[in-house]
């Protein structure tokens, strides 16, 4: 299954629920409408992320796991993906829509002018992510490789649900794990 876009959000201010989209526009420092790009986000300016991704994999996995159910945008991210290793993205640049591998998984005519972006660093869950969810274990179900990744936008554009990720220069360490991975597997270990 190629990796794809499966949902989009926005919260237009601290606190306020998130919203979905069909599509959103990203610009230097975030995504149109959010609330960090604002600057009217809980942790503006202290420690803000343009762009937050996060696994649809993951969300599935709390809801089955500890009956908490996410997938309304409670997140508080940016981008639900699936099919890809969040992990992978950090350190690489990789696109998003634009592309005819975006419209081979239903992006179609309809498919943003796609975007650029490189993943810098895991997003953790906070504890005011609990208190705006409204439930009890919302941060501690997010942590480890749960919470997702940030991402800063290198060429602005439009994305939309269905778009392909597909990574346009990888991080070197990731290649290099995957390349060990390979090895260790050719080898029996």
């Amino acid at each position: 299954m190629p990796a794809s876009v499966e949902a989009l959000y926005t919260a237009p201010g601290e606190g306020d629920p998130m919203v979905e989209h069909d599509r959103v526009t990203l610009v230097s420092g975030g995504v149109e409408g959010d609330r960090y790009l604002r600057g009217t986000g809980y942790y503006s300016p202290f420690d803000v992320c343009a762009v937050t991704l996060v696994d649809a994999a993951a969300l599935e996995s709390i809801r089955d796991d500890r009956e908490i159910d996410l997938t309304d945008g409670r997140h508080r991210r940016n981008v639900v993906v699936r099919g890809v290793d969040l992990e992978d993205l950090l350190g690489a640049t990789f696109r998003i829509g634009g592309t005819d591998a975006a419209r081979s998984t239903g992006g179609g005519a309809e498919t943003g002018s796609g975007a650029v972006l490189r993943g810098t660093r895991p997003r953790p869950p906070c504890a005011h992510l609990e208190d705006v969810a409204d439930e009890e274990g919302v941060a501690r179900a997010l942590t480890g490789r749960r919470g997702g990744i940030c991402a800063e936008v290198v060429e602005p554009g439009q994305i939309a649900v269905g778009d392909a990720i597909e990574v346009v220069e990888a991080d070197p360490r990731s290649e290099g794990r995957r390349i060990a991975e390979r090895l260790r597997e050719s080898h029996g270990e």
